[in-house]
C-alpha cells in the first residue's frame, strides 16, 4: 500500500451490478457494501474484485480511506451528501470529487449500448400531447430543432403535420437508426454543442429529465438563442433517481415540480404559455410550451 498516494472511492448508488461496465479501466481491489447488498456482489465478481458487507461501509468512508491509500475501491448506496454517483479522493488531509462519472455521460452510455432494447420497450406513437401544442403555436408550420431525436418517431410525425425537422442526437446508436431508416440526422451534446438555427421551435420530447438543474439551465439558456419557442416534456414528480429499468444499465432522472420548473424558466428568459399533464406507465408528465421574453 502507497502511504503517499491518494485513495480512490467510486460512490454508487445501490444496484451495483449496473455499473460494471461504467468502470471499465478501474482497477478496483474492493466493493464495499452495508448490509443491504443489493448487486454489489455481482458487481464486485464482474470486476475481479473482492467483496466486503459491512454495516458501516455505507458511512464510515474516512476509515475506508486510511485502509487503500494507493488503491481504487467501490461503496455502494453511501450516505454521504452528495450526489450519486460520484468518484472522491482522499490524500489524508482532505477529500476532493473526481467527475470521471458524469451523470449525463453515464445515461448516453447506457442508451448507446441498449438502442436496440430502448426502441422496442418505448410506445411506437409519437408523443401527440407535445406535438398538438407545436401545431397550435406554428399552424402553418415551422423549421423544427429536436433534441434527442432518439428512433425518430417524433420527428415523422411532425413532418406528416408539415413541419420541416432537423433530427438531433447524442446518442451514435440511435444517429445510425434514423439513417438506416433514409432520413438525415445529426450528432449534437445539447450540453456541449451549438444548436445551430435559427428555428422556429425548439422540440425536446422526455430528454431534459436526465438532466440537473444546472446543466438544464445551460441547455434552456442556449434553446432561448436558437428558437423563439421551446416545447418540451419532462416527467413530473420530486427528487432525482438512478434506474436500470428497461435497459438493464444505469440512467439518471431528475424529476420537476411545475412551479420549480417555470422559476428556472423565468431565470433562463422563457416565459410559459401552456402546461398540460399527460400520465403513462412510468408516471405523470409535463408537457410545456414556452416562448423567450419579448421575443
Amino acid at each position: 500500500m502507497n502511504l503517499m498516494c491518494p485513495a480512490r472511492l467510486v460512490l454508487l448508488p445501490l444496484g451495483g451490478a449496473t455499473w460494471a461496465d461504467q468502470l471499465t479501466g478501474e482497477r478496483v481491489s474492493v466493493v464495499y457494501a452495508g448490509a443491504e447488498v443489493g448487486g454489489a456482489a455481482e458487481l464486485a465478481e464482474r470486476l475481479g474484485a473482492m467483496l466486503s458487507v459491512l454495516p458501516d461501509a455505507v458511512r464510515d468512508l474516512q476509515a475506508i480511506a486510511d485502509l487503500h491509500r494507493g488503491e481504487t475501491v467501490v461503496v455502494v448506496g453511501p450516505e454521504v451528501g452528495v450526489d450519486l454517483p460520484a468518484v472522491v479522493e482522499h490524500t489524508g488531509d482532505d477529500w476532493s470529487v473526481v467527475s470521471s462519472l458524469d451523470a449525463n455521460t453515464v445515461t448516453l452510455a447506457a442508451y448507446e449500448q441498449r438502442a436496440e432494447s430502448f426502441a422496442s420497450t418505448i410506445p411506437r406513437a409519437p408523443n401527440e400531447n407535445l406535438i398538438r401544442l407545436v401545431d397550435e403555436a406554428l399552424p402553418a408550420g415551422g423549421d423544427v430543432l429536436e433534441l434527442g431525436s432518439g428512433t425518430g418517431r417524433d420527428a415523422a410525425e411532425l413532418e406528416r403535420r408539415g413541419h420541416r425537422v432537423r433530427r438531433t442526437d447524442a446518442t451514435l446508436a440511435f444517429l445510425e437508426m434514423m439513417r438506416a431508416d433514409g432520413f438525415s440526422a445529426d450528432r449534437l451534446n445539447a450540453l456541449t454543442d451549438d444548436y445551430g438555427g435559427p428555428y422556429d421551435v425548439v422540440f425536446a420530447d422526455a430528454v431534459f429529465l436526465h438532466f440537473t438543474p444546472d446543466q438544464l439551465s445551460t441547455v434552456l439558456t442556449k434553446c432561448a438563442k436558437a428558437a423563439p419557442l421551446l416545447a418540451f416534456s419532462t416527467r413530473e414528480g420530486d427528487g432525482v433517481e438512478w434506474s436500470d429499468r428497461s435497459l438493464e444499465l444505469p440512467r439518471h432522472f431528475r424529476c420537476w415540480q411545475e412551479e420549480p420548473l417555470r422559476v428556472l424558466l423565468a431565470q433562463t428568459g422563457w416565459q410559459v404559455l401552456q402546461v398540460r399533464r399527460g400520465q403513462t406507465r412510468s408516471g405523470g408528465w409535463l408537457h410545456v410550451l414556452a416562448e423567450v421574453v419579448d421575443a
